[in-house]
């Protein structure tokens, strides 16, 4: 029987999550959504040369995102996460809330995470073209880098969304009226609240039972946008890639906890048997 270790998980977890989240990005392009043009206009680039470009970025984002489910080339991951931190902090640059490029952080979060567990960017410009891939068990001081980044998107996503929350992004009071709350305001506190207090107890302790119902509610909440709801589903595959990952990654520490629960318990019972070997 097939059998793959944990950081196999995690490669494959975040290798399908970025390809993912980078053609959900691309079809927004493809079908020239509207409020791409704020971002274009940072760059000064008007509504009608806007919609033109759109498909083009569009259809390279999807490529990128098949690459890396094919052939997943270093310097294209490498790319994706450079290019996931350019259109995050467009949203603020563009006159939306600060929040917004928080709330994203899974969207090159995972791709710097991918790199991190396969090796990292190397100096050598060949290594640039070769695949990401897993040669060798990840040492100590990389599984630590993975863990770390993992903790700083999960913290920083689940805080960004919280803030818009209890700011009063329309769009999720919307939701919130749609599903029928009364006080929407209220309820955006209530959740941003919990989401930001949630992002903090996964910064400082994780837990692998939080992030299952933290990975359950990323999800679920996704479903319910009133417009372009499978695009903005698959879009968000970067966050619930890096919930996903470090869900897997904490099962190895599990284990290492259990085995040194096992040793200590061991030599317990050996001190405390000694002094009666003697007599048997």
């Amino acid at each position: 029987m097939f059998k793959i270790n944990t950081q196999q998980k995690v490669y494959y977890t975040l290798r399908i999550a970025s390809a993912l989240c980078f053609i959900g990005h691309g079809l927004f392009g493809v079908i020239t959504k509207p409020i791409w043009c704020n971002y274009f206009a940072v760059f000064g680039i008007g509504h009608q040369l806007a919609y033109q470009l759109m498909p083009l970025v569009g259809y390279v984002d999807i490529l990128c995102g098949i690459v890396i489910l094919v052939y997943p080339i270093r310097a294209v991951v490498g790319w994706l996460v450079v290019w996931g931190f350019i259109t995050a902090l467009l949203r603020p640059l563009s006159g939306e809330p600060f929040f917004e490029f928080l709330e994203r952080f899974g969207n090159f979060g995972a791709p710097l995470a991918l790199l991190i567990v396969s090796g990292g960017i190397r100096q050598n410009a060949k290594d640039l073209f070769s695949p990401v891939i897993i040669k060798n068990s990840a040492n100590g001081k990389t599984w630590a880098s993975l863990m770390t980044v993992l903790r700083f998107a999960i913290f920083f996503l689940f805080l960004g969304h919280g803030l818009l929350n209890m700011t009063g992004k329309k769009a999720l009071l919307n939701q919130y009226m749609t599903l029928g709350f009364s006080d929407p305001i209220e309820m955006g506190w209530i959740i941003g609240v919990f989401e930001i207090l949630a992002g903090l107890l996964v910064f400082i302790r994780p837990v692998r039972q939080l992030l299952l119902v933290l990975l359950i509610w990323k999800v679920t909440s996704e479903l319910f946008y009133p417009k372009y709801e499978l695009f903005e589903l698959v879009e968000r595959s970067g966050s619930y890639g890096v919930i996903l990952a470090l869900w897997f990654a904490l099962e190895s520490a599990s284990l290492r906890q259990i085995k040194s629960f096992l040793v200590r318990f061991q030599y317990y019972v050996n001190s405390i048997s000694q002094p009666f070997k003697k007599y048997t």
